[in-house]
């Protein structure tokens, strides 16, 4: 089993910061991928920014050079710094990741989400 647990979601103003931290945990032999989505009410979910093992990373246009996702490897950990939130930023922001959870064998699996309310 593979759990991932986010936390940092909550109310800020317009212009303000948050910072998420999605930790997986269980069975894991590797991970490939890790990232963040988010999904606002009557809207589709849709990638936020994603960081490969390599460091490799990807940015949704919206967010791009306010965002910042990061990653701490030996602690399986991913990061989501947020600045300049707008009120559209207003979501549930879910942890996603692809897990090797033997050599060859992996998954996608997703966190429970964290509310992102950006209002003043």
């Amino acid at each position: 089993q593979v759990q991932l647990v986010e936390s940092g979601g909550g109310l800020v103003q317009p212009g303000g910061s948050l910072r998420l931290s999605c930790a997986a945990s269980g069975n894991i032999f590797r991970i490939i991928m890790m990232g963040w989505y988010r999904q606002a009410p009557d809207n589709e979910r849709e990638l936020v920014a994603t960081i490969n093992q390599g460091g490799g990373l990807n940015y949704a246009d919206s967010v791009k050079g306010r965002f910042t996702i990061s990653r701490d490897n030996p602690k399986n950990t991913v990061y989501l710094q947020m600045n300049s939130l707008k009120p559209e930023d207003t979501a549930v922001y879910y942890c996603n990741a692809y897990i090797y959870t033997q050599y060859n064998e992996w998954n996608e699996y997703w966190g429970r989400g964290t509310q992102v309310t950006v209002s003043s």
